[in-house]
């Protein structure tokens, strides 16, 4: 077993979007290590895509590395952008985005974030410091635990269900 926390057993990189499913859903986040991919015509997901394109077109920076895609980087800034299309998973997003800084941090650059929200005209900032690695860290582990189950943790019902992509693996 790596001693790096975002390595699993298996040797694959933990990854961003693992990090934001795990504030939402344990049962998703053991889906998603297995390569279950969702519903990629869910109307949230085209919704997702959509705002991307539109708000940040011109400014597109994508950037992608091991087990990171960051959506906007302005390097001369220190600055890492995160996209969302609205602040109900603003948690989820932050941890995403403190992950994106921890493994940009381990490759020897140092970057602050900022979760942009374009439709609710909102800037959020993300730092990463010793209490935020602390969460992030415990975090990481976490997912691990649940990577590590053989069967997937049972279905919870929540808010979020009715709109998830994965729905048809939990509820029909």
């Amino acid at each position: 077993m790596t001693n790096q926390p975002y390595v699993l057993e298996s040797g694959k990189i933990i990854t961003g979007t693992l990090v934001w499913y795990y504030f939402i859903c344990k049962r998703e986040v053991w889906l998603m290590s297995r390569e279950l991919a969702p519903d990629q015509d869910s109307a949230p997901l085209e919704i997702g895509r959509a705002v991307h394109d539109i708000y940040y077109e011109r400014d597109r920076k994508e950037l992608s590395l091991e087990g990171i895609k960051l959506d906007v980087v302005r390097r001369r800034k220190g600055l890492v952008f995160e996209i969302k299309t609205s602040s109900r998973f603003l948690k989820a997003a932050k941890f995403q985005l403190l992950y994106y800084l921890y493994r940009l941090e381990e490759m020897g650059v140092k970057m602050k974030g900022e979760i942009r929200i374009p439709r609710e005209r909102k800037r959020v900032p993300v730092l990463l410091n010793d209490k935020t690695r602390g969460e992030l860290l415990k975090t990481l582990k976490e997912i691990k635990e649940i990577v590590r189950m053989e069967r997937p943790p049972k279905p919870v019902k929540t808010y979020y269900c009715k709109r998830c992509a994965y729905k048809e693996f939990c509820w029909i």
